[in-house]
């Protein structure tokens, strides 16, 4: 039997925090499938019960930090002679405690290396030991112990080091984790990944000693090459935005304990559709970015000539500039124009050639301006592709957003609010406020629909001055953005083909005030658009989550919904603090557009990606039950699409957060159509096609869809005195 003193003349704490065992637990936020996507909190942390942790993981432990652990009443007397020898030879160096000791340190004590301390902490070990069984010790400190990149106990460090929960390691790596405790900041793997190494292989030796492996195992576990995360990839980061927008509406509720309480909050974000939008905003971003140039190196240092001096610096230069996802920073160190030599952060050098420098050739040739000149110290971005080829590239400087809403429920599906959260906070998705161009409309069409207007309608599309009268002010010529006029179309081809002068034309007709009070049954604030005849043309202010939420209308036959992100919110014993109660999909108290509109104005929207400016749409897709429109604002400074199929609305939005042209050959169709594609393949993957169904109350007239009220006498069949004039002088009317 182990030998534990009866009593001990020290004044020794209650055990009351290890009865009562409560860990400060992050905020954790995840996705409707229960895919973790954020963690807010100094410690991150999760507990696992002891019958939950692998055996192998505990075997590692046991046999690098405390091999007799199941066998000693709290303290192994030979691990204590050696610690009193070395403390009163100048030092405690050996590192005797055991688990137990460990706990009561780790729970009630310092770590000052003195001899009352030490005395202390082994009777508060034996005090522990009376109390609780092996287990109950065992699992506080797999808990609780402290391993390095703010992980608290294993199961956390498994998911930050390797992405994986604890069960699903393998020996090598659990021997990598049971190796941690000795000096987490100094040795984990992400800061030292040799020390780490060193470290691994004498916990693996242990564990072949001790039997808990085989020697087969031992060498298997050696050889394996451990791929670790890096610093910011613990878990699955696509969703950074929607993640702070959480973590911001529980800090207004639970304030500092947000960060302690062990809040677990669920999102209604399919983690699936969440890439797809992360992806697609990356990829049209930088093929955006690819089109207009290289800019340049992001920085410029001056590179010592002693080697221990250039690399110190160099490693806190490349500090400064994190990696953005697969964009890594490196400082070259040689560059000629056919080759560029360059060292990575993690201290690799590489070598780029041939077509990876296409990229930067303008800046690699010898008469190029000194301002985009690279040379020796130029910190530069560079990407490997599948083959391990490195090759050029640059942080884009355009801002980018993508939400996606179900828009029968409001629940979001996907949200994107910029290319890169760590290089800016800011979220586009639902803080930018922007023009929204031709994106806008829909919704003037649509109050011109309720005026007697139908698709078939006839609109002059030329040259249109208003003269000052009409403005207020100056006359104004609205201009198709191709400078090509149709001359008499119907309102369909007009809004499919985005011809400003016919928008106009249709604003003037049903006038700006009445359109101007039409808008806000879509959620839209009317003090952000103008009461003009320029809010034809997109000149108020939207921002993408708002337009997503009011094409939603369209897309549900006329309802507005309400945007929600949170679906329910936890506590860390499974009290449920919050669930959302959405609108019942189809409650007619939500009814702010006439069906038949919704289904007139869907049918319009459909013909936009099938023959109009949103044709790619249909054609890379291959449906055709899409619905959207593409936005372009003045010189380009916005490019819009919304759009919808079935139960899924989707906005992409690109711009400069200074506005300023994004291109003269750019458009809605350029920029923000090909990201809403690339979502919208994965967002309505393995889905059947959607038709809107037919209300009462509207029928086919002269070959398009009309109000059934208007196919008499107050049908609107011309929208201009001078087409009426010509159709009947050509006895077409």
């Amino acid at each position: 039997m182990p030998f534990a003193p009866a009593a001990t003349p020290l004044d020794l704490p209650d055990l009351n925090a290890l009865m009562d065992y409560r860990p400060k637990m992050p905020l954790r936020v995840f996705t409707s499938d229960n895919v973790l996507i954020g963690e807010f909190g100094q410690e991150r942390r999760e507990f696992v019960a002891i019958k939950d942790i692998p055996l192998v993981q505990k075997q590692a432990l046991l046999a690098i930090e405390d091999s007799r652990f199941y066998q000693h009443g709290g303290v192994d007397f030979k691990g204590v002679a050696r610690a009193v020898i070395a403390d009163l030879s100048g030092g405690l160096k050996q590192g005797a405690s055991t688990i137990t000791m460990q706990v009561a340190r780790d729970f009630y004590l310092t770590r000052e290396k003195l001899f009352s301390r030490k005395l202390t902490e082994v009777m508060l070990a034996y005090k522990i030991e009376r109390a609780l069984t092996k287990d109950q010790i065992l699992e506080l400190y797999m808990n609780q112990i402290y391993l390095g990149q703010r992980a608290y106990g294993f199961s956390s460090a498994a998911r930050i080091y390797f992405g994986k929960p604890l069960k699903a390691l393998s020996i090598a790596q659990a021997a990598m984790l049971a190796g941690l405790p000795q000096a987490p900041s100094r040795i984990n793997p992400v800061v030292n990944p040799k020390g780490a190494k060193q470290r691994q292989q004498l916990v693996l030796k242990r564990m072949r000693d001790l039997g808990y492996i085989t020697e087969a195992q031992f060498k298997s576990a050696l050889q394996e090459n451990l791929h670790v995360l890096g610093e910011g990839q613990a878990f699955n980061n696509h969703a950074q935005y929607a993640a702070e927008m959480v973590r911001q509406t529980i800090y207004a509720q639970f304030k500092e304990e947000t960060y302690t309480r062990g809040i677990n909050v669920i999102t209604t974000l399919v983690q699936a559709e969440q890439d797809a939008a992360y992806e697609a905003v990356r990829r049209n971003v930088l093929a955006y970015d690819q089109r207009h140039g290289y800019r340049g190196a992001e920085a410029q240092v001056a590179l010592p000539r002693n080697a221990d001096e250039r690399q110190k610096l160099i490693e806190a230069t490349l500090q400064k500039h994190p990696a953005s996802d697969k964009l890594l920073a490196a400082v070259a160190l040689n560059v000629t124009p056919k080759s560029l030599r360059a060292v990575l952060a993690n201290g690799n050098e590489i070598e780029i050639a041939g077509d990876g420098l296409r990229r930067a050739a303008p800046a690699l040739a010898s008469k190029a301006p000194t301002a985009l000149k690279l040379k020796p110290g130029s910190v530069i971005r560079v990407v490997q592709d599948g083959r391990g080829r490195w090759a050029i590239t640059q942080l884009p400087n355009v801002g980018a957003a993508l939400v996606a809403l179900n828009n029968q429920t409001g629940a979001y599906r996907a949200l994107v609010g910029g290319f890169d959260f760590n290089a800016s906070q800011l979220n586009h998705a639902t803080q930018a406020w922007r023009q929204p161009g031709s994106s806008i409309k829909p919704f003037v069409y649509s109050a011109a629909l309720e005026k007697g207007f139908s698709p078939g309608t006839l609109v002059n599309d030329a040259p249109l001055t208003l003269s000052g009268a009409e403005t207020g002010g100056q006359s104004w010529q609205p201009q198709n953005d191709d400078g090509v006029y149709d001359g008499a179309i119907t309102l369909r081809t007009a809004l499919a083909q985005s011809k400003n002068g016919a928008a106009v034309r249709l604003l003037r007709a049903i006038t700006p005030p009445y359109a101007h009070e039409f808008l806000p049954r879509f959620g839209f604030d009317a003090a952000k658009h103008p009461v003009n005849y320029t809010l034809a043309l997109g000149t108020g202010s939207v921002t993408p989550l708002q337009l997503a939420g009011a094409y939603s209308v369209f897309a549900n036959g006329g309802f507005q919904i309400t945007p929600y992100l949170i679906q329910k919110v936890v506590d860390t014993r499974g009290n449920v603090l919050f669930e959302a109660k959405p609108v019942v999909p189809g409650q007619e108290s939500a009814r702010v557009l006439d069906a038949r509109n919704a289904f007139v104005m869907d049918s319009m929207l459909r013909e936009v990606t099938t023959s109009g400016t949103g044709a790619a749409a249909a054609q890379k897709l291959g449906r055709q039950d899409l619905a959207g429109k593409t936005g372009t604002t003045s010189e380009a400074f916005d490019g819009w699409f919304a759009g919808y199929s079935g139960t899924t609305t989707a906005v992409a939005w690109m711009g400069y957060d200074e506005p300023q042209s994004l291109g003269g050959r750019e458009f809605g169709a350029t920029l923000a159509l090909p990201m809403w594609i690339d979502f919208m393949r994965v967002g309505l993957a393995g889905k059947p096609a959607n038709a809107m169904p037919q209300p009462a109350g509207v029928s086919q007239s002269e070959g398009d869809w009309m109000l059934d009220e208007f196919v008499s006498t107050g049908a609107v069949r011309t929208l201009d005195l001078d087409i009426l004039q010509r159709l009947k002088e050509w006895g077409s009317f």
